[in-house]
This record gives structure tokens, C-alpha cells and sequence, in this order.
């Protein structure tokens, strides 16, 4: 928990900034200072959000204001991202932010793949901020930045075919197949995955799937030491889309904690059938650092992905977890 407030002095700094720049990349600052700042690493915060700030672009115009009565033609239009925020600004303003994310948590949740599942990452980043501290203004406003970003980028997946599955995450993720043609971006590769391998489908108890989506996260992340390299960026969404999820899971109620988990393994799947290398390689241990030193590395080399993935490897806490933040930090090109 950062009682520095300067992860808030930064989310002020970032919320006159737009969701995206050049129409379809993500601005990661929210999510990366708030990683900084819960890693003990506020006193960087400002000077990595300098060295940052030349992929933010100005808040963007808004066209129509959503409301109550014509929320369902504004889902998914992109072009809508500060109607949206606005909507859900006004609604966290007059309504407690559990109560906002209850109900429109299953609205969202099957567009979760929109924005390359940045939008449910900032969510989850900003709910966790929320979770230790109830309120501060700035926080508020990031929940709906990242609610009104996932509403503005809601994308839903085709049904999908049952394939055969296993039963640990691990073993599920390694009977992924990889899509036939990997080339173009996000959305188009996406439209290419038609079935995924069956994994936690007869979980029916909210505990149960608690403990399957933090399952998941360890295995995605462990996954990443020995597969990252298949595409270094955006095999780390398999990892951080899932915990963004687990992490909500406490400021949401029970009977949405099954249908997060089929959403997260969809996405982390997902994910693996768009990116994964056809050969892994081979393990290499993390030798003596400690996670302290892994997360002082992963800030020295600046790169948003890095940040998020170590920040999600130390919420793993082992040593593959630790490998894979190492093995990120080799795979990528560090932030000038």
C-alpha cells in the first residue's frame, strides 16, 4: 500500500491523458505506476512516467453521453472512450464503487478480450489500489478510466469449439493449438482462434474457481520462462489479463467468481493459441535474486510489459515466476 500519495499525484497527472494513442495502443502508465508504487517503488514513479510520457496522447473528445437508457448502443465503440469514462465517473461518483463493479462486471466480462484485455488489466490494477484503500478521489477515477476504457473496447469471442482439455492449467495451456496462419495484430489473429482445450468447466463452487484462476495466473506466468519467446510482449497478457481478474475477485460477489474464471482461462488460452512459439526453450533458474532485486531490475529497464509481468510474477511468488520476470527482461527492448 502506498501512503506516499504519490501514486495518486500520478494518477492525476495521467487522467488527462487519453486510454490509447494512435487509435490502437494502449497507454500503460496507470497500470505501471501503480505496480511501482505497491512494489515499494513510488520515489520512481514520476521519473519513469517522464521517460513514459511520450507514447501518451491528450484525452480524447467525447460524441454523446452515455446513460441508463442507450448504454447498449455505445458497448464496443471505441470511438465512445470518454463518453464512457464519463458515464462511469458520474455513476462512481453517487454510487459505492463495489456496487458499480457488481453490476456491470458481467456486462463487461464477455467482452473481456477488447484492447488486447488491457482494459480488465487496468481494471484490475485499479481495484486493487481500491481494496486497501477505499477511496481517494484519484483512485476512484482510474476505476472508471479502466471501466469506461473496457466498455469503449468491448469485444466478445465467437463461440468457440470444445477440444479436448486436461486437468491442471499447466497441462491445459500445453494442449493449446496454435492458430493455423500467425501474422497481423490482435483482433484479426483472435478471429482465427475457433476452439480452445477444456479446462475447470464442471467448477461450479466460488472457491473452487478461486482457486483454479490463481491456478492459472501461476502456470501462464510459469509458462512465459520457456515460451516467452514466441512473442515477448504479448504472451505476457496470458499471465496479467487472468490476475487482473483474480484480483478482483474480492470486490465482487461470489456468483460472478465462476463465470470469471471461464472468461480468464478463455483469454489466457486465447492468447497461447495466438502467440505461442512452436518449441520452448529450455528452463533457466533465477539463480540467488531475491524478488526485491528482480523488481529493481524490471524498473531499471523501464518497460511497461516487463513491469506488469514481474508485478505479477512476485504476486506468484516462486522461483519459475521469478525466471519468467528475468526472462522478460531479457526478451525486451527496455524503455528509453
Amino acid at each position: 500500500m502506498d501512503t506516499t500519495g504519490i501514486l495518486d499525484e500520478a494518477l492525476q497527472r495521467l487522467h488527462s491523458s487519453g486510454p490509447e494513442r494512435l487509435g490502437r495502443l494502449t497507454n500503460h502508465a496507470p497500470m505501471a505506476v501503480e505496480a511501482l508504487a505497491t512494489h515499494g517503488q513510488a520515489r520512481s514513479v514520476h521519473h519513469w512516467l517522464d521517460a513514459y510520457s511520450r507514447k501518451l496522447e491528450e484525452f480524447p473528445l467525447g460524441v454523446e453521453p452515455v446513460t441508463a437508457a442507450n448504454w447498449r448502443f455505445a458497448l464496443g465503440d471505441s470511438r465512445r472512450a470518454a463518453d464512457w469514462i464519463g458515464y462511469f465517473g458520474r455513476e462512481i461518483a453517487e454510487r459505492p464503487w463495489r456496487d458499480v463493479l457488481a453490476e456491470w462486471w458481467p456486462r463487461l466480462l464477455p467482452g473481456m478480450y477488447g484492447g488486447s484485455t488491457h482494459p480488465v488489466i487496468r481494471v484490475g490494477h485499479a481495484v486493487r489500489t481500491l481494496l486497501t484503500d477505499d477511496g481517494t478521489e484519484p483512485r476512484l477515477t482510474e476505476l472508471a478510466h479502466g471501466l469506461g476504457y473496457w466498455a469503449a473496447r468491448y469485444h466478445p469471442v465467437a463461440d468457440l469449439d470444445s477440444l479436448p482439455g486436461a486437468d491442471s492449467a499447466a497441462a491445459a495451456l500445453d494442449t493449446v493449438p496454435p492458430i493455423t496462419t500467425r501474422e497481423g495484430n490482435f483482433p484479426s489473429r483472435l478471429g482465427r482462434v475457433t476452439g480452445l482445450p477444456v479446462w475447470a468447466t464442471a467448477v461450479t463452487d466460488p472457491h473452487e474457481a478461486r482457486r483454479r484462476l490463481t491456478e492459472l495466473v501461476r502456470a501462464a506466468t510459469h509458462r512465459y520462462a520457456t515460451h516467452g519467446h514466441g512473442e515477448e510482449t504479448m504472451l505476457v497478457h496470458a499471465a496479467t489479463a487472468p490476475n487482473a481478474v483474480l484480483r478482483s475477485l474480492p470486490a465482487l460477489p461470489h456468483a460472478l467468481w465462476v463465470p470469471s474464471l471461464r472468461a480468464a482461462w478463455t483469454a489466457s488460452a486465447a492468447v497461447t493459441a495466438m502467440y505461442a512459439p512452436d518449441t520452448p526453450v529450455a528452463y533457466t533458474p533465477p539463480g540467488t535474486h531475491t524478488p526485491e532485486e528482480v523488481f529493481e531490475r524490471a524498473l531499471a529497464h523501464g518497460d511497461e510489459h516487463v513491469i506488469k509481468l514481474t508485478d505479477t510474477a512476485l504476486d506468484v511468488g516462486d522461483e519459475r515466476a521469478l525466471s519468467a520476470a528475468l526472462r522478460s527482461i531479457d526478451l525486451s527492448e527496455p524503455l528509453v
